[in-house]
């Protein structure tokens, strides 16, 4: 029996080192997702979309302990009964800086949480934040779904391992710039292959700085066949999925019963 939830990605450009505007900004488009003629089921938004990259800043500027993300996020869910992954941003907790997503159903409940494991040196990333330490799960509508950050895809391990926990959606927001599209394409439909999930992946556009940000958010079914793509422009992508297919695919080829993890690496 298939079970459709509908998806709305914020392909946003961000404003660096300015939470006010970036705040401001995700609002209004937050209301523009449920005001579609077909209601999202669950909206997603990009990587760092409070602060962007400012990272000489980034203490000054993260959202203590996440505290106005998780109330602007809470509310919103709560009034339009949608379920937010919402992106990722800065949140100083413990005195460190992490890069963190929140997650809220349909009451408005926080229903999950995931800092970022890998921090991305071409950046500096590991300068000035700090890593997270466990894996992102929640639920949706019944059924378990994880989370990743931008470079976390470039690590199938964690992938694989949010799917042996039971994922069967894996929602990934980002800030992947020019020129790595290819990278990026490549990468979520290999995830969604190999662990046989729907990959929901959500990437800022528009320029900070030196660096470009091509958008493409995407969503990808369990046999990487591409179900819609944004292009560079800032938009709303709206998809519908069928979680159905999950267990159709999985039953087809079913490398999770012929895993022989006994012989893989331990390294």
């Amino acid at each position: 029996m298939s079970k459709k939830l509908r998806l709305a990605m914020i392909q946003m450009g961000i404003n660096a080192g300015n939470p006010e505007a970036n705040f401001a900004s995700l609002e209004r488009k937050l209301n523009e997702a449920v005001g579609a003629d077909h209601k999202p089921d669950v909206i997603l938004f990009p990587e760092m979309w409070n602060t962007g990259y400012a990272l000489t800043e980034i203490r000054q500027l993260a959202d203590p302990e996440g505290k106005r993300t998780r109330e602007l996020l809470s509310e919103f869910s709560k009034r339009h009964s949608v379920y937010i992954v919402g992106g990722s941003v800065a949140e100083l907790r413990d005195g460190e800086v992490f890069n963190t997503i929140y997650a809220f159903d349909r009451e408005g409940e926080q229903i999950g949480d995931y800092s970022k494991m890998h921090l991305f040196r071409l950046m500096d990333e590991e300068k000035y934040l700090a890593a997270g330490d466990k894996h992102g799960k929640l639920t949706i509508d019944g059924e378990q779904a994880g989370m990743m950050i931008c470079y976390d895809i470039r690590f199938p391990e964690l992938a694989r391992g949010l799917a042996l926990e039971g994922a069967k959606l894996l929602f990934v927001p980002a800030e992947w710039p020019n020129p790595r599209l290819h990278h990026w394409r490549t990468l979520l439909t290999a995830r969604a292959i190999e662990n046989q999930m729907y990959v929901i992946a959500c990437n800022r556009m528009g320029q900070s700085g030196d660096t470009t940000f091509f958008g493409h958010s995407i969503v990808v079914d369990p046999w990487g066949e591409i179900v819609a793509e944004a292009g560079e422009e800032e938009t709303i992508l709206h998809a519908e999925i069928d979680m159905s297919l999950v267990d159709s695919v999985r039953a087809t080829i079913p490398v999770f019963e012929d895993r022989r993890p006994a012989l893989y690496s331990k390294n």
